[in-house]
């Protein structure tokens, strides 16, 4: 395992290290801040960066989890507001399952009964949600701590090791996932990857976000345009795709034109019943092409998103079961806080083969780029 680990290092880093850094990245020396964020019941100690750009935009991450903890910003007022869910320190993501800001991976959402085949070999997983697995189980990419390799003072490289062992899996993953915040205020993340066997690669962040600040309460008032002509409804509460793409024409589903979230979700509509509100994948188009996913905007802020994806799905989930929870500084998180924009395959990929496939073969590369612009509107 030892060779395969370098060999797979070798390709990786041959690949991070073979580019010219995009424009958005500043290439002067970091001046980035770190500080302690705790430590895990591991006896791992755990980092907070705190990245800036020229109009004094800020991200917060933690490298346990690569998670995404803070996004300040100026609403209309000059004030800055923390747009995204999250916790003071590492113990509040450990004690808690809903995945703020979080790196999912290898699989984010969905794998039906836990289990799938790659090349005539059934692999089982763990199984975390009933009989299914959720975001790769409990020894997701979101439960580790990765190690930095690259950093300015606006942008931040996070690194792991996935042996097959870790959520078996097949093969031994490297992974990269880059956190930038350009001057244009657009949040950039971008993941690479490479496996020494044909292996599911299937990342995504799980940011909650509320564009009238974290602490401030429902998100059904603020308004959303996906731009999706169709979606994939799920079969029951487990939320697991029938397999089926449908239309969002004539549905609570269809917001082709925005609209405020709050509008239709408590519509009488079966696929609302199933998942207590919005918590389905939407279809965007072809992997690998970029474009823009969804708009979001909040009146009383003032403050606007546009969010891009070259993925072909996005889940968008209106943090129907977020329930009572304490988050940064004491604010008071309870359902519908805040909503979700996970770029990603479609939940159960793997197993429907109607589907794009989140399988990327042995020694090729994984590459996926998702940015949330901010502006006030």
């Amino acid at each position: 395992m030892h060779r395969a680990k370098e060999n797979v290092a070798v390709i990786i880093n041959n690949f991070n290290r073979s580019g010219v850094l995009p424009d958005y990245i500043e290439k002067e020396k970091s001046s980035m801040e770190k500080v302690n964020f705790g430590v895990t019941k591991r006896g791992e100690e755990a980092s907070l960066y705190v990245l800036e750009n020229k109009n004094n935009t800020t991200i917060k991450v933690t490298d346990y989890g690569a998670t995404l903890v803070s996004l300040l910003f100026a609403d209309k007022a000059g004030v800055q507001k923390d747009l995204v869910l999250g916790y003071d320190n590492v113990t509040g993501y450990e004690e808690h399952t809903s995945y703020f800001g979080a790196i999912i991976g290898r699989n984010g959402n969905r794998i039906k009964d836990s289990r799938f085949t790659i090349n005539g070999k059934e692999y089982r997983i763990d199984e975390n949600e009933n009989h299914n697995n959720l975001h790769s189980g409990k020894n997701g990419f979101n439960t580790v701590i990765w190690e930095v390799r690259e950093h300015t003072d606006n942008s931040i490289t996070f690194y792991h090791y996935s042996s097959e062992t870790e959520q078996k899996f097949p093969g031994n993953m490297e992974i990269t996932v880059t956190y930038t915040i350009a001057d244009d205020n657009t949040l950039h993340i971008v993941y690479n990857g490479k496996a020494d066997a044909d292996t599911i690669m299937n990342c995504t962040n799980h940011s909650y976000f509320n564009l009238n600040g974290h602490e401030s309460g429902s998100i059904e008032g603020q308004v959303l345009q996906i731009f999706a002509d169709a979606y994939t409804p799920v079969v029951d509460s487990s939320a697991i795709p029938t397999g089926e793409i449908a239309s969002v024409e004539g549905t609570p589903m269809d917001f082709r034109t925005e609209k405020q979230i709050g509008q239709d979700i408590r519509a009488d509509f079966e696929q609302l019943h199933f998942t207590g509100g919005y918590d389905h994948n939407y279809v965007l188009g072809r992997p690998g092409e970029k474009k823009i996913m969804a708009n979001a905007y909040c009146r009383e802020s003032g403050i606007a998103l546009e969010a891009e994806t070259d993925c072909c799905g996005v889940q968008f989930y209106a943090g129907n079961f977020i329930g009572e929870q304490t988050g940064k500084g004491g604010a008071a998180y309870h359902d519908r806080s805040a909503f979700c924009l996970e770029s990603q395959f479609y939940p159960n990929a793997v197993n429907e083969p109607d589907f794009p496939s989140p399988v990327v073969k042995a020694g090729h590369t994984y590459h996926t780029e998702t940015s949330y612009r901010f502006y006030l509107r």
